[in-house]
């Protein structure tokens, strides 16, 4: 299917629901990046995997690869005036938009406690970011003490505060239940209406969040088109044979030619 064909299909539609997958953590194209490789590691080993989505942003935006914001900022102006939503497995903050997106793995925008308890988690600081520029530049450098940025504690424990991501050994799921019920609400108008369904490099880690609930909507709904974007899982199910189109390529790639 052809570029002009996919615009005119969006353009028809009432609504569309996007996915976005796993091509959209910028880690898959800093993977041969050896000072990348070296501060996963270093995090990894010391216990501080809460810190890798933010690690991936940070070295993403020093060695100037800029791509994945572009992408989801094309994806998101191709939308503009339609009634969307998105949902999203990557922890990248540039795909966040308050009124219709939600993460479920979290990302850096908000903190928890580390032993995850607490209600639902802080919003967090220009401090808090300033800190942890500060420790990805030590990192960068080679320079690690081990226990990362400071960024507070928590009221009801006194634990350390880290970021709310699905990193984190404790993640606490209330930092994003608050937008899923927006979206389960939004995704029960969807029946019957003329709805594109544009899944993005998702891949096997999180089939539940998207790949499978996606697959529902568009085989109950008859009015959907469903686009599966994926450069090795863009195969459709065969009740899906009639109402879609899979698509051999990177998500990144294919929205840069859209």
């Amino acid at each position: 299917m052809n570029r002009q064909e996919i615009l005119e299909k969006i353009e028809q539609s009432q609504m569309v629901l996007a996915g976005l997958g796993e091509d959209f953590d910028i880690s898959r194209s800093l993977s041969r990046e050896p000072g990348y490789i070296k501060g996963r590691k270093i995090l990894e080993e010391r216990g501080l995997h809460w810190l890798i989505p933010g690690w991936n942003e940070y070295f993403g935006e020093q060695s100037g690869d800029g791509r994945t914001a572009e992408a989801v900022n094309r994806l998101f102006s191709l939308l503009e005036g339609k009634n969307w939503y998105a949902v999203s497995v990557s922890c990248s903050r540039s795909i966040f938009r308050e009124e219709r997106v939600v993460m479920p793995c979290g990302s850096v925008l908000r903190k928890q406690c580390e032993k995850g308890c607490g209600d639902v988690p802080e919003e967090v600081t220009a401090g808090d970011r300033e800190k942890t520029e500060a420790f990805f530049r030590k990192l960068s450098a080679g320079d690690c003490d081990g226990s990362g940025p400071e960024l507070g504690t928590c009221p009801e424990c006194g634990g350390k505060l880290i970021f709310n991501n699905i990193y984190a050994e404790n993640y606490n799921e209330k930092g994003y239940l608050e937008q899923w019920k927006k979206y389960t609400k939004w995704l029960q108008g969807t029946l019957n209406r003329r709805i594109v369904i544009l899944e993005l490099g998702v891949g096997m880690r999180f089939p539940t969040v998207i790949r499978w609930p996606f697959e529902k909507v568009a085989f109950f709904n008859q009015k959907a088109w469903f686009y599966r974007i994926n450069e090795k899982l863009y195969q459709l199910t065969k009740e899906l044979d009639e109402k879609g189109c899979g698509i051999a390529q990177n998500a990144i790639d294919w929205l840069e030619q859209l």
